[in-house]
């Protein structure tokens, strides 16, 4: 298990009933990145990637 796993664990504990738009995660991932600019490179990555999930690997 890593680290962050706990992070997950915690968030699907506490929030996994819930129903989330996209637009809401990104506002919320702008939110963060705002309050900790030190975070951008990761959560630029994050973005990325699960915004490219459905797109063919080559």
């Amino acid at each position: 298990m890593y680290f962050t796993d706990r992070g997950i664990e915690e968030l699907a504990a506490r929030r996994g009933e819930e129903d989330v738009t996209f637009e809401w995660l990104a506002e919320q991932l702008r939110t963060f990145v705002d309050l900790n600019p030190e975070f951008e490179v990761p959560v630029e990555r994050l973005a990325t990637w699960l915004a490219r999930l459905d797109d063919d690997e080559d």
